[in-house]
């Protein structure tokens, strides 16, 4: 049928449907859950409680600049049939080196923040069954057990359930400080806080709306799914675009709750992830425990659907990269991450226990200090490198003439490599060099 494809790798019918349609979502809810951690919505959180509603339209700004980042990661997937790291190799030996060491060294650091985030609110729920690290601990090994056993569809499912928690919950404290619908209105205009460093400020919440490597790995999840032809490429921007709605609801409820509960009380509270346990026993002294419990349900499903996404997405990259690495082109098809191979290889399990036992030491000893900086700068050149080289692979004969880059996604995607330049700028600026040497 001219409508149809079959995958016949899986094994599986995969048509490809002739029009988008709600019912075949899926890989965009597991970009949302993933990119949205609790330090997105403490930094949201935190925009409110300075500035009111007078940011809403800079987050709204942010989702549409990833929602564009994640479009052309799923494009070049969809349109190629190749994996966006046979891309990369081809721009040269240098993004293979850049990757390498950045996957090493971010998920040692990133694993052992992810599993403190997500043992956070599980002590706060629980205060004398186990200390934090304990609660860390035990948060990364049944990340691990439950990545290593399921593949792509149960991984899905339960990212589901996982953001339907989280969605009920931010919309229900959202509604519960009862917003400002004028105010908040007015926000959506571009207007600049009159203050110290306000356009750094709005540009690093424009920059930290959902995602960092999460939007590279879109394109694998889009694969994993069985999608893996031009044929679902109008489910995949329906997809893509109910991720960024679904982030934008979040992070939108998060900055109402600022804006209303802290901002209009003058009631500041920490950067990181502990400031939403603060903001727990706000809303305790405010509404009740029950609501302060609820509020902690949804702030471990946060932070868990970023841990088990980044253990299932980053560990999916690091196969295929290993896969290039040894097999060259022909190893690094959307077919072969579709046929589930890839969850199942030493190089997926490998990179899994990489993000989970290591970092363990440092919930123990803390963070070294020329490693955090290290990470810090490889973090803020990732999306730069993300968007830079989208915009070099989707304009060039790598891509189809059809799927190459309109004017609309060249603009939307060389906004965003401004944007994280300059944030990428500000981040290697900031850092203490004078104490690395």
């Amino acid at each position: 049928m001219a409508d149809t494809t079959e995958n016949t790798v899986t094994g599986e019918a995969n048509s490809a449907p002739r029009k988008s349609s709600w019912r075949y979502i899926g890989p965009g809810i597991v970009v949302a859950a993933t990119g949205v951690g609790a330090g997105d919505l403490v930094a949201t959180l935190i925009a409110g409680s300075n500035f009111g509603y007078t940011l809403l339209w800079a987050a709204v700004i942010g989702c549409l600049v990833k929602i564009s980042l994640a479009e052309a990661a799923g494009r070049w997937h969809l349109s190629t049939g190749s994996t966006l790291f046979d891309g990369w190799a081809s721009l040269g030996r240098w993004t293979t080196w850049f990757f390498a060491v950045y996957v090493v060294i971010w998920g040692f650091v990133y694993g052992a923040a992810a599993m403190s985030s997500s043992a956070l609110p599980l002590q706060a729920l629980f205060p004398d069954v186990m200390d934090l690290e304990w609660w860390a601990i035990a948060c990364g090994l049944v990340g691990l057990v439950f990545v290593w056993f399921n593949k792509y569809a149960v991984f899905e499912k339960v990212m589901t359930v996982l953001v339907g928690v989280m969605f009920v919950v931010t919309v229900y404290l959202a509604i519960r400080v009862t917003p400002n619908l004028p105010d908040a209105f007015a926000g959506l205009l571009p207007v600049l806080p009159d203050e110290k460093d306000s356009i750094l400020n709005t540009l690093g919440l424009i920059g930290g709306v959902g995602g960092t490597i999460t939007l590279a790995a879109y394109g694998y999840w889009v694969n994993a799914k069985g999608w893996t032809n031009t044929g679902w490429m109008k489910v995949m921007r329906l997809d893509n675009r109910v991720a960024y709605i679904t982030t934008g609801i979040f992070v939108v409820a998060m900055l109402f709750v600022g804006a209303e509960l802290l901002h209009s009380a003058d009631v500041a509270i920490a950067s990181g992830d502990k400031g939403l346990v603060q903001l727990s026993d706000i809303l305790e002294d405010e509404y009740g425990s029950a609501t302060a419990k609820f509020f902690l349900i949804g702030f471990f499903a946060t932070s868990f659907t970023s841990l088990i996404g980044v253990w299932h997405g980053v560990s999916l990259m690091f196969a295929d990269f290993v896969a290039r690495y040894r097999g060259g082109k022909a190893a690094t098809s959307g077919q072969e991450v579709a046929s589930g191979s890839r969850e199942r290889s030493w190089p997926f399990r490998a990179y899994l226990l990489w993000l989970t036992f290591p970092p363990m030491v440092l919930l123990f000893q803390g963070q070294p200090f020329r490693l955090v900086i290290i990470y810090g700068v490889l973090g803020a050149a990732f999306l730069p490198f993300l968007a830079g080289t989208l915009m070099w692979l989707l304009n060039t004969s790598r891509t189809p003439r059809e799927w190459r880059n309109g004017p609309l996604s060249n603009a939307m995607l060389a906004i965003a490599g401004l944007l994280f330049l300059v944030l990428c700028v500000k981040q290697i600026w900031d850092q203490p060099w004078s104490e690395f040497f």
